[in-house]
């Protein structure tokens, strides 16, 4: 998995989490990117594997690329195994991440942000609620993200969002619709995954720019697996708890102590944005959301 943690106490907190993520990650289904997703954006930049379980998207100066899952869900995990760009990356995009099409859309993003050779990837989490977002979190990642395999995964319930790399939570949204803050729970959203040109804003805010020699850029994919209530129109039935929809299960509202433990590690060591911390960028104000309990 790719965890590299000194602090032996982080690594049994992180096997026991591994253990209970295991029994679960067994009844989620593991299909082909064929079976599951359109590709909506040059598929002469989309290859895949001859089992189907991974895809390639690249980047060059001709496009981006990106596929949409078939189906759209409300509630539920989705976990994606992803290799990030070997190399200058810098201006390059990757994202995995949920989407609803509607106009005050709903978001949930995985974005990698690219960066010089030899300089960290940054992993950037953001969340539209309502069509509004400005809720970006930035974490340099605790490995090199471009050498193998890592798994990023989304648990969304109707008690909060759970941004995950390899079963570490890194970023939490609680819902206080009750407070008055805007969370995702009516809109449908499809899986997605692209590569793209953010050369304005991604590397050193658009300072670096993409270096085209290094073309074209690749990003894989791999061995995607959803967990999740497939939208047929029934908010009720989605919105349950139940054995079926066990994410919505009381056990599932918060962290576990182990998770918490993990989470408070990302934040000290790790994180270097957070929306809340940023008073001046909300003119003194911050967004309701960040002084309300993450769990």
């Amino acid at each position: 998995m790719g965890i590299c943690f000194r602090n032996r106490t982080l690594v049994a907190l992180l096997s026991a989490m591994c253990f209970i993520q295991v029994l679960f990650a067994a009844n989620m289904t593991s299909r082909t990117f064929d079976s599951d997703f359109n590709t909506v954006w040059a598929p002469t930049h989309v290859n895949t594997s001859a089992d189907g379980r991974s895809i390639s998207l690249k980047l060059d100066r001709e496009s981006g690329a990106a596929v949409v899952s078939k189906d759209k869900f409300l509630f539920g995990q989705m976990d994606m195994q992803i290799k990030l760009i070997q190399g200058d990356s810098a201006g390059t995009v990757v994202a995995f991440y949920l989407a609803s099409d509607q106009q005050n859309r709903d978001e949930l993003d995985f974005e990698f942000l690219g960066n010089l050779e030899g300089q960290p990837y940054i992993l950037q989490t953001n969340v539209f609620a309502d069509g509004y977002d400005n809720r970006e979190e930035r974490i340099n990642l605790w490995f090199d993200p471009t050498k193998d395999f890592h798994t990023y995964s989304i648990l969304w319930n109707i008690y909060q969002i759970v941004f995950m790399v390899d079963w570490v939570p890194v970023r939490l949204y609680r819902n206080h619709k009750d407070k008055g803050v805007a969370f995702p729970i009516q809109q449908p959203m499809s899986i997605e995954a692209s590569i793209w040109n953010g050369e304005n804003w991604a590397t050193e805010g658009g300072k670096i720019k993409i270096n085209w020699t290094k073309a074209p850029f690749i990003a894989s994919f791999s061995n995607h697996k959803v967990d999740a209530c497939v939208w047929k129109g029934d908010l009720k039935n989605c919105s349950a708890g139940s054995s079926t929809n066990w994410w919505n299960q009381e056990s599932f509202s918060s962290l576990t102590w182990n998770q918490r433990r993990l989470f408070k590690w990302v934040r000290k060591n790790q994180l270097v944005y957070d929306y809340c911390q940023d008073s001046k960028r909300f003119n003194g104000t911050l967004p309701k959301e960040c002084s309300l309990p993450k769990y």
